[in-house]
């Protein structure tokens, strides 16, 4: 209901909701990314009231966006209840703004909390005066003394039916910052007493009906998943070999074994008693799993004549790792006589590999396209709160040559009502973007770009041409990972100009000297004992403002969550909208794998992130030499060989 418990999802669970208690309407979604640590954004909408402001007019009730944060730092014992810290609305408008620590505790069939909170749950509401801050740090005498008592029982006579009611000290009539006390909370509510009902007919929904303030009913529904967890067991068949085809070269055997298996670019070349197999990888989201799947078949097509066994893995042609094994050790382990454990301990795994052995290339994938589905939404513009267009976008290129790609994006939106009553601010590098959302049909890309991998693990990337949907021009990047891919390292710049809108192959003008330049140190820190990774991008962004970009990612399953922040002089910015701001944004990156019932490394990303700021902005990549990399990298490879089956 209105009040917080010391509950907190399981790690990897998010949940989302949508609940109304007049004058109040609340969107929702919260996600664990780590133990005990419960992060929610939510919009929260007031019915009947709007901003003051002309500009507005069009936005219809008012609406505050929000981000709380929850842990749980102490969970539940036998004998002692679970503990949890909360941050309410830190940062912006601050209007729901509170701290509480909170205490839950289970004596089957009742769960008790109770909870101490200032700000919105304290005597008097916290003055919005500036954009970050976290009372009960930095004044704990003064959380201290505003803060308020608040608590609440739950009743589970059915593990699908609960019974609540809970005791909420909000003094809306007091909370002059929130825009609802005017209209809404002249005087106190009838009654600080909550009452409601929790029915779960599924493992995964929530219904709640509850009856507040002693004047209001309340509706709650939520849907709660896990991260990562496939809606079909992921099952890839294995090869089996056609009596007829027995008789066939031993290459053209293998070749067409792994083809059918999910590889292409395949060669396959014998030394004397040891074969070079090299292939690039078409189907396994983990590499040890490709691995796995090449063992497969070779262990069914190896003559006794040879006693090693080389695999090299490709991407574009690029060697990324090399796997050497014995003959003999691959047989015991389909045989059962190693674990995958045993067997990958005796085995050699190098991601250092930059060149490859002579070797005809059999099933050459020359021709490469895809197609995803795209939403694209404008949120908490003047004109209207939410505006969004739907489609789809789709890509088709050529490999004509090791780590070479020639690629066009087309995307198309049937729906689309983008649309902004602002206009771009003083170094429109981004606040101008709805100019180029106006079009129902855009060409997003049109470039050429080359990958090279070179000795003690060096990458370098160059691209040219019309680099995504608003930039044209060069782009450039080079990455080493660092002590087995514990930290990747590298710089990059480009140089573009802006595309006109209106003409899919122009530039907005002839004026050379009207270019944007980047430049940057990159660094990325892998950590997957937690499968967290951070990055941070410093340097020149594409407004002219100096400084950095942090962002944290956790990958659960293949579903990766991202946050990022920045810190820069916004200085050369004239306007009140970009100085001082900081950009920042949420992106999900969701594995096609999870919804098949079969391996797939098809992934597709999403963010949400403000469209109408300039500040820290660079151009779309469509190759980061870091997510190149990725997985492959050493420290990863040991971590994902319980993939290895």
């Amino acid at each position: 209901m209105e009040t917080p418990t010391a509950r907190v999802l399981e790690e990897g669970r998010y949940r989302v909701g949508v609940s109304q208690v007049s004058p109040y309407r609340y969107y929702y979604m919260t996600v664990s990314p780590f133990k005990g640590l419960e992060i929610d954004g939510r919009v929260t909408e007031i019915f009947d009231t709007k901003s003051s402001s002309p500009t507005w007019k069009d936005y219809g009730n008012y609406k505050d966006k929000a981000i709380d944060i929850k842990y749980q730092f102490l969970p539940e014992g036998k004998y002692t209840p679970a503990l949890a810290f909360g941050i309410m609305d830190p940062h912006g408008t601050r209007i729901y703004t509170g701290q509480y620590i909170v205490a839950s505790k289970q004596i089957y069939p009742f769960d008790f909390t109770i909870g101490i909170g200032n700000g919105r749950f304290g005597r008097k509401p916290i003055a919005s005066d500036k954009e970050f801050g976290i009372e009960i740090l930095e004044d704990t005498a003064g959380w201290l003394s505003d803060a308020q008592i608040f608590g609440g029982i739950q009743f589970t006579p059915h593990p699908k039916v609960a019974f609540m009611v809970e005791y909420n000290p909000i003094r809306y009539e007091k909370q002059t910052t929130d825009p609802a006390q005017a209209k809404h909370f002249s005087g106190p509510v009838a009654s600080k007493i909550n009452y409601g009902v929790r029915i779960m007919p599924f493992d995964w929904t929530e219904i709640d009906i509850s009856y507040q303030r002693g004047e209001q009913i309340g509706v709650n529904v939520s849907l709660a998943f896990t991260l990562g967890r496939p809606l079909l067991p992921i099952f890839d068949p294995p090869y089996i070999e056609k009596k007829e085809l027995m008789d066939s070269p031993l290459a053209q055997r293998i070749s067409r074994g792994l083809y059918k298996s999910g590889f292409y670019d395949i060669g396959v070349t014998t030394a004397g008693s040891t074969i070079w197999v090299v292939a690039a990888n078409d189907r396994y989201f983990y590499t040890p799993r490709a691995l796995a799947a090449m063992l497969g078949v070779l262990n069914k097509m190896l003559p006794e004549n040879i006693d090693k066994v080389c695999i090299i893995l490709t991407e574009r042609g690029i060697p990324v790792v090399e796997f050497t094994t014995r003959r003999e050790d691959i047989r015991y382990y389909h045989d059962e006589v190693f674990t995958a454990g045993e067997f990958l301990y005796l085995a050699e795994i190098a991601t250092g590999v930059y060149e490859v052995p002579e070797a005809k290339l059999n099933y050459k994938k020359y021709l490469f396209y895809g197609l995803k589905p795209e939403i694209n939404a404008l949120v908490n513009d003047p004109s209207g709160f939410l505006k969004f267009r739907a489609g789809a976008s789709g890509w088709v290129g050529v490999n004509p040559w090791r780590g070479a790609s020639l690629v066009a994006g087309v995307a198309a939106y049937p729906l689309n009502d983008v649309s902004s009553s602002n206009t771009p601010l003083s170094i429109p590098v981004r606040s101008d973007f709805v100019d180029y959302m106006d079009n129902n049909l855009l060409l997003s890309m049109l470039m050429f770009e080359q990958i090279a991998k070179f000795k003690h693990e060096i990458y370098a990337k160059v691209a040219a041409g019309l680099l995504e949907v608003q930039y044209a021009g060069i782009d450039g990047e080079i990455a080493v990972p660092l002590f087995d891919g514990r930290f990747f390292a590298g710089v990059g710049g480009s140089f573009v100009k802006k595309r006109d809108p209106s003409n899919p192959l122009a530039l907005n003008n002839s004026d050379w000297s009207d270019n944007y330049t980047t430049a940057f140190v990159n660094t990325r820190l892998n950590i997957p004992e937690l499968e967290v990774y951070v990055d941070v991008k410093a340097g020149r962004f594409l407004a002219g403002d100096h400084g950095a970009r942090v962002t944290v990612s956790k990958n659960f399953n293949g579903v990766v969550l991202s946050a990022w922040y920045s810190f820069t002089d916004t200085s050369v910015f004239s306007d009140p909208y970009n100085r001082g701001y900081h950009d920042k944004g949420i992106a999900v990156s969701i594995p096609l794998r999870l919804f098949l019932g079969r391996d797939s490394r098809v992934v597709h990303d999403f963010s949400v992130s403000p469209w109408t700021r300039d500040v820290a902005q660079d151009i779309y990549h469509r190759t980061s030499l870091f997510d190149f990399i990725g997985r492959n990298a050493k420290i990863y490879i040991d971590k994902d060989k319980e993939e290895f089956q």
